[in-house]
């Protein structure tokens, strides 16, 4: 301690410590000043600092007028900064009193004006911070009773995984802190252009644990709170790029560190996937949950959309028991027709999610399917029968045969499975078996000029990723049995054209080039599709080639192939160009 004399009074007093270590951090260079050779005393403070986890000194300075009363009277610290590498937060502090008759009773202001801050992980920022903190804290037994007001006016801030670049936000709150336990009594957030939330609760300040919660937040704005907020936990769901509008209320209860019970409601919500997955509009809901007893939910929207697919107005109830869903039936109105849904069930069981269902698909006009999904117009209707779908961690399985209606025929889909459907990247695994499918409503559809007959096909081992085919191996072919059998010039330079071969050169050559169909025995055609290449073959091989088509009667007519193999974004630009009109063969 040092001391200044002048006219044998006192000027001047210090205070300096070159170290101090403490479990929470260590205090270098320490100095504590109390000048009182001016009219007005101050009392000034400058240290370095350094928390044990820290790498880098901060550097602490603070300096205050002393009031004659140092218990009651006002203090005014104007001039305070903590600056280090990574931070630079200048301060004031206006203290109004300390004291009541000798109890500690703290009045206090604290402003932060354009202050930065960042850690070095990147994980914690702040730029141009500025806000105010009220602060009053009386100490009552072993218990401080507090209340503070915290304004944050300004200035960008990420705290991993939010970031809010702008102020406006206030929170007020009074409560009782004890020992290791914060007690709020009665506090209010109020988050600009979102929401307000009023909570009680307690918090054990050791592990910062929320042991006891009560909150209610009536109107809750989802247009600006779903980026805010919400969009940072859902990056790896299909809700992580979507337009959201529309009210929301929730009501919250933890007891003992576990969650209560909570109701949300949601109010003409509209939710829309912008990579046009799924959107659902006029959206209302009540979603009741109690750990201790069974709740009725209803779920509705006006319409919507699923995979460009048009929904109608579906109206959803069921029961939640803890952590399970049930309910005997939902139908979902699709086009002119419907999927019927039954025997639903869903539980949670950790993180994820397990869920079984049957459902029944309605006949749907082909001509409106083809229409929303942007495919070749086709005509006819489709229906199917779905097994029992399970999903469970992320994958959908069915047990059994999923059968469809399709162009006369049917279309049977065995050993589905599909991992993280609605995510980012799906993937599909399936045995497909086409039976008995009418090539004159096919080749209509496709433009591929007329063929008349049966098909069937088999796709064994089919893969598609983000729903693109990656490998499988396919083959098609006429079907068994007597029926007409006729081909048209144009379909027949269209295959030729798929497949390399100089049918369509031979007709124009020759007297074949009169006749507009010819007949034919058998046609058939494969790809092994293995690292983007497609290797072809037909229903026989000849000396360097295959056979696509086999003629049979007068006037008859064989085409065969000569690409073995193709690269696939070829061959679907091949089948483009035949399909748009264009039957020039380009073989590469």
């Amino acid at each position: 301690m040092a001391f200044s004399l002048a006219a044998h009074a006192i000027t001047e007093i210090s205070i300096k410590a070159e170290h101090i270590e403490h479990p929470l951090g260590n205090v270098q260079n320490a100095s504590l000043r109390l000048d009182l050779g001016k009219p007005s005393p101050t009392l000034s403070l400058k240290s370095s600092l350094k928390q044990k986890t820290d790498k880098d000194w901060s550097q602490i300075s603070l300096s205050c007028n002393v009031p004659k009363d140092i218990q009651a009277g006002h203090w005014d610290c104007a001039q305070g900064s903590v600056k280090s590498a990574h931070i630079n937060v200048p301060f004031s502090i206006v203290i109004n009193r300390l004291l009541v008759k000798g109890i500690p009773d703290i009045s206090a202001e604290l402003y932060v004006n354009d202050a930065s801050f960042s850690d070095e992980a990147g994980l914690h920022a702040a730029e141009k911070f500025t806000g105010k903190l009220k602060l009053g804290a009386k100490l009552a037994g072993n218990a401080w009773i507090w209340q503070t007001d915290i304004d944050w006016q300004a200035g960008e801030v990420f705290w991993q995984p939010f970031y809010i670049a702008n102020g406006g936000h206030q929170l007020v709150a009074n409560g009782k802190l004890e020992d290791d336990l914060l007690s709020f009594d009665h506090a209010n957030l109020k988050i600009k252009n979102v929401g307000e939330l009023s909570f009680n609760g307690q918090m054990r300040l050791s592990d910062f644990k929320l042991l006891n919660f009560n909150g209610d937040l009536p109107s809750l704005d989802l247009a600006t709170a779903y980026p805010l907020l919400f969009k940072p936990f859902l990056e790896h769901t299909a809700f992580n790029n979507a337009d959201i509008e529309g009210k929301a209320a929730l009501k919250l209860e933890i007891k003992n560190s576990e969650l209560k019970s909570f109701e949300m409601r949601l109010n003409n919500v509209d939710i829309a996937d912008k990579n046009q997955k799924f959107a659902f509009y006029k959206l209302n809901a009540n979603i009741p949950w109690s750990y201790d007893e069974p709740k009725n939910v209803s779920f509705g929207y006006e319409s919507g959309e699923l995979l460009n697919l048009p929904l109608g107005n579906t109206n959803i109830k069921a029961e939640v028991n803890r952590f399970a869903l049930t309910t005997p039936n939902i139908r979902l109105p699709i086009l002119d027709g419907a999927l019927n849904l039954s025997d639903i069930s869903a539980a949670r069981i950790g993180p994820k999610w397990h869920w079984h269902l049957r459902a029944k698909l309605e006949p749907i006009s082909m001509a409106d399917l083809s229409a929303n999904l942007k495919l070749p117009y086709m005509q006819g209707t489709a229906s199917a029968d779905i097994p029992l779908v399970t999903y469970s961690g992320g994958t959908l399985t069915t047990d059994g045969n999923m059968i469809l209606t399709v162009f006369d025929g049917t279309a049977t889909v065995t050993q589905l499975t599909m991992i993280d459907p609605l995510g980012s990247t799906p993937k599909l695994n399936a045995e497909i078996a086409l039976r008995n499918l009418d090539l004159g409503d096919l080749t209509r559809t496709f433009s591929f000029g007329a063929i008349e007959g049966k098909l069937d096909g088999d796709i064994k081992g089919l893969q598609m990723q983000n729903w693109k085919p990656v490998k499988f191996d396919a083959a098609v072919q006429s079907s068994p049995g007597k029926y007409p059998k006729k081909i048209s010039q144009r379909a027949v330079e269209n295959i030729s054209a798929l497949g390399g071969g100089g049918a369509a050169a031979a007709v124009q050559r020759s007297f074949l080039r009169f006749f507009k169909q010819f007949n034919y025995g058998k046609i058939g055609f494969s790809c092994r599709l293995y690292n983007d290449i497609c290797y072809m073959d037909g229903i026989e091989s000849t000396n360097g080639g295959y056979v696509i088509v086999k003629g049979s009667g007068i006037p008859a007519i064989t085409v065969l192939g000569y690409n073995r193999t193709v690269g696939w974004s070829e061959l679907l630009a091949r089948i483009k160009r035949v399909t748009d009109g264009n039957s020039t063969a380009i073989v590469k």
